[in-house]
């Protein structure tokens, strides 16, 4: 009996890692600052609701996995497929309204479509001169539109000259209301209706006309997941055909005609007639600013953990470059110049998209966290800027002193060191404090490779909370200040200090 149930325990420990593999997560890709239907925040604290956010649970569910969403910016979506997913950020799949689209198509796989839209042109309800997709051209009006998607290409073709594009839908939708930079947008149907009846716009918006230009959202994935390409195709027509998938998008007020089409297009029937009512969901957004607030922190922190984790390494390699380029040979002079030339004369966002997405599609050993990509982007950027500060130093301090510690017996390294080095760091105080409080506000450019931090979790706030905008922009802003103004009387104290020590030295 003894030795039965020494077996039975062995079998639980062996079979433990495979339960463990097929509970493992549903890893998607999307980009809450888009907002509503597709994923957004009931509570400003809560879990994430919204259409596609039940889809992927269902989707979860059928293939025996959990849900689990990965923030990123819409438009850098699809290239996280390029990426190992391993880590924090890596992803299985992109769900986040994209549409079928021939480039994405040929780059990446695609599962049936599980959504049936059309672009829906949406104006103010005041505007009486917009009463038709006829009345936009030519250059009539300033047409809102999400970059990189199909209302970008359809608008641009049809009139050009007119489209103003932007990362976020909630953002156009809040140009045409404010009557700003937009007069109308061009939005996919599901994002129309949830803004056009959301009553913190107070009947702001109409929808204009028919909807033109129909298409389909699609999940796209890895090429080589051919499984799961086809559990995912299989679990859509399911939901399709059994309204499972129906219930979730009434519940979001976007079940419609086209829905009723794809289902029979994909099952050969439609889906069973369900008559129950179906409680919609909240609009989200927070009612006071204090809810908010610890969100901010925690985004707070993440700036605060990057400046102090990256300037000291820009600090560290500017001395090593700013040394090499006064006093090394003309073959580590000219490589060094040309790295400050081409760093200091190219944007950091570039730098960080070339160092997180193209360069790790040659060298995949180079596929770093986002995190580390941050911290180095920002070193490598920073130490540039550093070291022409320390060269000015450098070249600050007489020549004399140079010979005089080699006449004394010094090495050429430990005269640089000793000597001229220390001078130079308290002639660049200054300028390196004020490089300092500039690197905290380009953290911000960190988002574009999924990191977190404050701006962006303002620009997320804002869009699901913009009867606070006000509000969220002035503690955003004092949470910057507050980062900052303490490196300013730090450099005072240190500029004063130094001097006196200085001038002591010189008497």
């Amino acid at each position: 009996m003894n030795q039965r149930w020494l077996l039975v325990a062995f079998a639980l420990l062996i079979g433990a890692p495979a339960f463990a593999q097929d509970k493992k997560e549903l890893r998607w890709g999307t980009d809450p600052t888009g907002g509503g239907p597709y994923i957004y925040k009931d509570d400003p604290n809560g879990p994430y609701v919204g259409f596609e956010v039940e889809f992927a649970e269902y989707l979860a569910k059928k293939l025996g996995r959990t849900s689990k969403p990965v923030e990123a910016e819409w438009s850098t979506l699809p290239e996280l497929l390029d990426k190992p997913r391993t880590g924090e950020k890596g992803i299985d799949i992109v769900l986040n309204g994209y549409e079928a689209r021939d480039d994405l198509k040929q780059k990446y796989a695609s599962t049936v479509p599980y959504y049936q839209y059309r672009l829906q042109l949406v104006a103010r309800k005041d505007d009486d001169s917009i009463t038709g997709w006829a009345d936009l051209g030519p250059k009539k009006s300033r047409i809102g539109v999400l970059e990189a998607s199909v209302a970008f290409d359809y608008c641009n073709k049809r009139y050009p000259g007119q489209v103003v594009p932007n990362k976020d839908v909630a953002t156009m939708f809040n140009a045409v209301a404010d009557k700003t930079h937009a007069d109308v947008t061009v939005q996919d149907n599901p994002a129309c209706v949830f803004y056009v009846a959301d009553p913190k716009y107070k009947d702001k918006f109409k929808l204009v006309d028919d909807g033109r230009q129909p298409g389909a959202y699609l999940i796209y994935l890895r090429k080589d997941d051919k499984e799961l390409l086809s559990a995912l195709d299989t679990a859509i027509k399911e939901g399709l055909k059994d309204g499972t998938l129906r219930k979730i998008y009434q519940k979001y007020g976007i079940w419609n005609a086209d829905q009723e089409w794809l289902c029979k297009e994909l099952t050969g029937d439609f889906p069973p007639d369900d008559d129950a009512q179906v409680e919609r969901t909240g609009r989200g957004g927070a009612r006071s600013v204090w809810p908010l607030i610890p969100q901010l922190l925690r985004a707070a922190g993440m700036t605060i953990f990057l400046a102090i984790a990256s300037f000291p390494l820009a600090m560290l390699a500017g001395v090593v470059i700013a040394t090499g380029r006064v006093y090394g040979p003309v073959w580590v002079k000219i490589p060094l110049a040309v790295f400050v030339e081409v760093i200091r004369g190219t944007p950091l966002l570039l730098q960080l998209y070339f160092l997180f997405f193209i360069l790790p599609k040659q060298f995949p050993v180079l596929a770093f966290d986002p995190i580390y990509i941050g911290i180095l982007g920002l070193a490598i950027n920073y130490a540039a800027y550093e070291a022409e500060n320390y060269r000015a130093g450098i070249q600050s301090i007489p020549r004399g002193q140079l010979e005089a510690a080699l006449a004394l017996g010094m090495s050429p390294f430990t005269a640089i060191r000793t000597v001229i080095v220390p001078q130079a760091v308290r002639v660049v105080i200054p300028p390196v404090t004020n490089d300092f409080i500039a690197l905290f506000k380009d953290t911000s450019v960190c988002s574009v490779i999924l990191i977190t931090e404050l701006t962006r979790k303002y620009n997320e706030l804002y869009n699901f909370n913009r009867d606070l905008v006000v509000e969220l922009a002035f503690i955003t802003a004092g949470l910057y200040l507050l980062m900052s103004y303490p490196l300013s009387v730090v450099a005072r104290v240190l500029e004063r200090r130094m001097g006196a020590s200085a001038a002591g030295g010189h008497r």
